[in-house]
């Protein structure tokens, strides 16, 4: 097969050829686990790997050859309309492990199918009726198009504010909702959008920047960028998958359309059901508060590090809705800050007493609940304004006073 590797085609090939692997590795990681954002993060790659082969193969003089050239013209390798919803349906199923894609999200790739009956048009006017070319008579790639370009730009800003929107509302009803939030708000989704809106500012910036940029030989160094980062996304992925299985089995609770809701799916937290619901009318507001500090003082439930507010309402018997109304109104906090609250306060009684001769400071935090040393510090910090260092080290200078 003619292919001329001549230095920016043999760049661009070599990450051509290693997203394509790691797509390959991310379905078959993603089928054998079950887990479908693998499954979405590898179409992803693999359309971006579609998205470079033009210029691989331009620079590697198909363009100028038949019949490659007919290749690069009839088939729609650049997938603009597709690359930015299935980053979407991709952040959404990372977060929400019982995603399932609805016929209600089937309008997203619309835009996506119009343009392939678009490219087939093409292909078979030239081809089949006219057999010559009509709509290629300017010799230019219609993937390349400036509508085509600046429609696909606008499709990606658009799927990246829902993609935020998204972690939004997971983020925010992660600390609602259970007492490990910092846990699951894994940094990797974070590093994937930022990356997202990297790819987004490398698109304005070529538009703006390069007065040449509808011609072919001048996009090598933009399309490089974009061959870099998916490179990153893609391995990034693929270990981030390896890692964040286990956090996400509580994430199916995060998505939902309404915080409030009385009813919430438990068959990722465990297998308990929902308490009867009390009518918080009948019970006065103050007594429930006792109730939720009874079983925060006395039971010291807290010391579950998986503690979530499914658990709290179990206890008192009391929808999760109204508990997480009693906290958010009557303590001035949301449940994973109350948590803490009572995390903190234990680790500080044990820090008065002879503990540490027999723990380090992380073991007393472990044992009261944290389950890692960044959140008992981030915790501790915003309650006492000291770092649990800095706070024994006060505790250690007292008693040296006093001795």
């Amino acid at each position: 097969m003619f292919f001329d590797f001549s230095f920016k085609s043999s760049v661009l090939f070599v990450f051509f050829f290693h997203g394509f692997v790691f797509s390959i590795l991310l379905l078959i990681k993603g089928l054998q686990s079950g887990n479908k954002s693998s499954i979405w993060l590898s179409a992803a790659v693999f359309l971006s790997v579609l998205y470079i082969l033009p210029f691989m193969c331009g620079y590697g003089g198909w363009y100028a050859r038949l019949p490659y050239r007919d290749v690069l013209y009839y088939v729609p390798f650049q997938q603009l309309f597709l690359i930015p919803p299935v980053l979407y349906i991709y952040t959404k199923s990372l977060l929400d492990k019982s995603f399932v894609l609805t016929p209600k999200e089937y309008i997203h790739f619309i835009p996506a199918a119009i343009y392939l009956v678009y490219s087939f048009i093409i292909f078979y006017t030239d081809k089949i009726i006219i057999k010559d070319y009509y709509y290629y008579q300017d010799g230019k790639d219609k993937d390349f198009s400036a509508w085509y370009q600046i429609s696909g730009f606008i499709s990606l800003f658009y799927y990246l504010l829902l993609s935020l929107k998204v972690y939004n509302k997971y983020k925010s009803l992660s600390y609602q909702m259970v007492s490990f939030a910092d846990a699951i708000r894994f940094n990797w989704i974070k590093r994937f959008l930022f990356a997202f809106l990297l790819l987004l500012g490398l698109r304005a910036l070529f538009f703006i920047l390069n007065p040449e940029w509808d011609k072919f030989g001048s996009k090598f160094w933009y399309y490089l960028c974009v061959a870099v980062l998916f490179y990153y996304i893609s391995i990034s992925g693929y270990v981030t998958h390896l890692k964040s299985v286990i956090p996400l089995n509580t994430a199916s609770i995060f998505l939902q359309d309404d915080a409030d809701k009385n009813e919430v799916p438990t068959e990722d937290i465990n297998k308990n059901q929902e308490p009867e619901t009390v009518d918080l009318e009948l019970k006065d507001f103050q007594q429930l508060k006792v109730q939720i500090e009874q079983v925060m003082t006395t039971d010291k439930v807290f010391k579950n590090p998986e503690l979530t507010l499914l658990d709290v309402s179990h206890r008192i018997n009391v929808t999760t809705k109204r508990v997480s109304q009693v906290i958010n109104q009557g303590f001035g906090m949301n449940f994973n800050d109350f948590v803490n609250h009572y995390r903190t306060l234990e680790v500080i009684e044990l820090l008065h007493t002879d503990r540490l001769v027999h723990f380090t400071l992380l073991g007393i935090a472990l044992e009261c609940g944290f389950n890692s040393k960044s959140t008992f510090n981030r915790a501790f910090k915003k309650q006492t304004r000291l770092t649990p260092k800095a706070y024994l080290e006060k505790i250690n200078l007292k008693n040296g006073a006093k001795s």
